[in-house]
């Protein structure tokens, strides 16, 4: 399992050993302990810049996922089998699973934390597993038992990730 961390902010401090931390402690949970996961860490103007480019919102956001699919994504994985399935790219000289990237804005991260009343460092956790679950599949935005699906398997992640910290 690889975890790669590039930090493109200045302001917020991190703690890029927690974040590989909670990132493998995730990948475990789902299986995927051959992956390689890709987490870039940026600040509203980037965030703002990548909403535009990659889905012509010209607005911040808190979180982005770039999956490496070879194959279109799923609406959402509905059933057990479906959880098991991978969907990306194998690095064959590796042999790893290359997920994707996930990209965090840290300033929408320490702006959310009071009003989801949690610590920044739980938000900082809550984007991860949510940028996570969409590289694999989940979409909260497909249907309301979408989002269901989604909200229960990051709080399964969350509450494993604290055990495991």
């Amino acid at each position: 399992m690889k975890v790669l961390i590039e930090n493109r902010q200045k302001p917020t401090k991190i703690n890029q050993q927690k974040i590989k931390r909670d990132s493998a402690a995730a990948l475990r949970l789902l299986g995927l302990k051959d992956a390689e996961l890709s987490i870039l860490l940026v600040n509203d103007r980037q965030m703002k810049e990548l909403n535009h480019k990659y889905r012509g919102i010209d607005r911040t956001t808190d979180v982005l996922s770039f999956p490496q699919y070879s194959a279109k994504v799923p609406k959402c994985l509905s059933t057990k089998a479906n959880e098991k399935k991978v969907y990306g790219l194998w690095d064959y000289g590796t042999k790893e699973l290359l997920l994707g990237d996930v990209v965090i804005n840290l300033q929408a991260g320490k702006r959310q934390a009071p009003e989801h009343r949690l610590s920044f460092n739980e938000e900082l956790r809550l984007l991860l597993v949510h940028g996570i679950l969409h590289l694999i599949g989940y979409d909260h935005e497909r249907s309301k038992y979408a989002e269901r699906k989604m909200r229960i398997k990051e709080r399964e992640l969350l509450e494993y990730m604290a055990k495991s910290s």
